[in-house]
């Protein structure tokens, strides 16, 4: 191994960060308490999930310019425009990253991260459209899947269902296939 790949070594195993195991094992526990509350407490059927929340704060923010074009909208009709549980849950997972982070001194503010930067250089712009394109592909990918995999993957999972199994080896194998592409392959 040469110098840049130790380091890179050390950037993935040694950040000071949560265990993995403590990590899953807290997820778990949230799984199963989310599940609780949501059916018990809320009255819902469905459980932990994120990709609706970012189209109703698409139809928050349009509401403000265009109240009447989101009401006419039959897709926003659908997933009915509100702050809701669930956009509180995105919300405490962003504050929640944050705290974690934090905590373990693992953040930092970086506008390329270094594995952008040995694939395609230093230039914010690009690294910035790439995320925004992503963005868009990815949502496209939740919606049409019907759900995001912490939709599929906890909920699902956690249910057995077989729909779920399916979606998360498609998620894994396509982001494996995507990252293999865009990043390419690593001697080994």
């Amino acid at each position: 191994m040469d110098g840049k790949e130790t380091a890179a070594m050390k950037r993935r195993f040694d950040d000071g960060g949560w265990s993995p195991y403590l990590a899953g094992a807290l997820v778990g526990l949230l799984a199963i308490a989310s599940a609780y509350a949501t059916t018990q407490w809320l009255g819902k059927t469905k459980y932990l999930g994120a990709s609706t929340t970012f189209v109703r704060a698409a139809g928050v923010i349009e509401q403000t310019a265009d109240p009447e074009r989101v009401a006419a909208n039959a897709y926003f009709a659908k997933t009915k425009v509100k702050i809701d549980w669930q956009f509180m849950l995105v919300l405490g997972i962003f504050i929640g990253s944050l705290a974690s982070a934090a905590s373990d001194k693992s953040y930092k503010m970086e506008a390329v991260p270094p594995i952008w930067e040995d694939r395609f250089g230093p230039s914010v712009t690009k690294r910035a459209i790439g995320a925004f394109f992503g963005g868009i592909v990815a949502m496209m990918g939740a919606r049409m899947a019907s759900g995001c995999p912490s939709g599929h993957g906890l909920s699902g999972m956690m249910q057995l269902s077989v729909s779920a199994f399916v979606a998360l080896a498609m998620f894994f194998g396509f982001g494996m296939l995507v990252a293999a592409v865009v990043y390419g392959r690593r001697a080994g």
